[in-house]
C-alpha cells in the first residue's frame, strides 16, 4: 500500500507527463535553454500574399504564446513540488516554513503556501 506521499508523488508525475504533452500541441523545447519552452510560430509564410492569412497566423502565435506561458508556470510548479520531496522539504510553506494544511495539498499537490500565505 502506498504512502500518502507516494500518492502525492505520483499524482505530480501523471500531471507532469500531461503538461508535457500540452506543452508540445503550443511548443517546444528551447534548444538553447532545456528549462525552457517557447512558443511554436506554426506556418508562417513571409511571402503569402494574403495579409488576412498572414494575420491568422500571427494570431495563433500569440495565442499559443499565452497557453504556453500559463502552462510552463504549472510545469514548473509541479518539477519543483517533486523536487522538494526528493529533497525533504515537501509540503512546508514557503513564506513562513510550516506545514500546508493536508487538504490543500490534496486538492494542489504543487501548492508553495499554506492557506494563510495563498495569494
Amino acid at each position: 500500500m502506498k504512502t500518502k506521499l507516494e500518492l502525492i508523488k505520483s499524482k505530480l508525475e501523471e500531471e507532469m507527463k500531461n503538461l508535457e504533452e500540452e506543452l508540445k500541441t503550443v511548443g517546444r523545447i528551447n534548444p538553447n535553454n532545456p528549462n525552457d519552452w517557447e512558443p511554436v510560430p506554426g506556418n508562417i509564410d513571409i511571402d503569402s500574399a494574403d495579409e488576412n492569412e498572414l494575420a491568422d497566423k500571427v494570431g495563433v502565435f500569440e495565442e499559443n504564446s499565452a497557453i504556453l506561458k500559463q502552462l510552463e508556470i504549472q510545469y514548473n510548479d509541479v518539477k519543483k513540488a517533486l523536487l522538494k520531496i526528493e529533497d525533504g522539504t515537501f509540503g512546508k510553506c514557503e513564506v513562513c516554513g510550516e506545514m500546508i494544511e493536508k487538504e490543500r495539498l490534496v486538492a494542489n499537490p504543487s501548492a508553495k503556501t499554506c492557506k494563510t500565505h495563498a495569494k
